[in-house]
């Protein structure tokens, strides 16, 4: 891994929060073994082994049921360490790849069978080269015959420029990490409710309330990002995920305990109405029905 690499908690605590029965951690990433799954040459970084056995196991260890298994940039359009994971866990993961814009039908429909569900197109500038956007446009139009979705990761800055490129998208879009907003701004800065405003006007696009652990100004106490998730899952109770982000790649300030990320739970979904939909219902219907 990069020497400056931070490899994710070894001991995360227990969490006090007792996830709903079904609960699904539905971000979350798996990377190598390298020897078995080498990562892609032109990646941008290189991060610590974290195995489908070390992800699962962590899983239980915070009282989940499931998992959404996200291919994240240092494999590449490779998803065999994906598509391994979710053969493994059977019924209990589901997948979002990053693909080729010359994948074929068959591949496409194998990773259907293996449990993927939606692809992944990635504008940060410092995790990827830059895609043509007619190459997203037409990787939409073909997974949209498989009833996949598109999940969409980019930062608070990039977002007026992106609006109608993702208003073309015409499948459900699910933005990674509620858009990535600069939390030091509040939450009535205009920067954020340009994002409110475009779930509010697009029934079709979802977010992921996840990633305090990047947000916060002042980490390990991620109060500050709080009111951020709150509104959306308040606002937009049926088009809301959460997930831990395991094993929270290209860390800078602090390694996260899972197990206190889980806790934040309850502070931005306050009743067990709101709970259910974030963490069962929503993500169920949206990957497993």
């Amino acid at each position: 891994m990069d020497a400056d690499y931070l490899p994710f908690h070894p001991n995360p605590s227990k969490p006090a929060f007792k996830a709903p029965a079904g609960a699904v951690d539905a971000h979350c990433h798996v990377f190598g073994p390298a020897d078995k799954f080498p990562y892609h040459p032109k990646r941008k970084y290189t991060p610590c082994d974290a195995s489908k056995e070390q992800l699962f196991a962590l899983r239980d260890h915070l009282g989940f049921s499931r998992n959404v298994i996200v291919q994240a940039s240092c494999h590449g359009t490779d998803n065999a360490a994906l598509l391994d994971a979710l053969r493994t866990a059977g019924d209990l993961a589901r997948g979002v790849a990053v693909v080729d814009p010359y994948i074929t039908d068959e591949e496409l429909a194998r990773m259907h069978e293996a449990g993927v569900r939606g692809v992944r197109f990635n504008f940060v500038k410092r995790l990827v080269d830059s895609t043509p956007r007619e190459v997203f446009l037409n990787i939409a139009a073909r997974i949209k015959k498989l009833g996949w979705h598109i999940v969409v990761y980019f930062e608070a800055p990039d977002l007026a420029d992106l609006i109608p490129f993702l208003k073309q998208l015409d499948t459900v879009i699910v933005v990674d990490h509620m858009g990535r907003p600069d939390v030091t701004k509040g939450v009535e800065h205009e920067d954020f409710q340009r994002f409110v405003n475009l779930l509010a006007e697009n029934t079709n696009i979802w977010t992921k309330v996840s990633c305090p652990e990047r947000l916060t100004q002042q980490a390990p106490d991620y109060s500050d990002v709080v009111p951020y998730m709150r509104m959306l899952v308040e606002k937009f109770p049926d088009r809301v995920l959460w997930g831990t982000d395991w094993p929270h790649p290209n860390m800078t300030s602090h390694v996260p305990d899972d197990g206190q990320l889980v806790d934040v739970i309850p502070e931005i979904a306050p009743t067990a109405e709101l709970q259910q939909a974030l963490l069962v219902d929503n993500p169920t219907r949206l990957y497993w029905s």
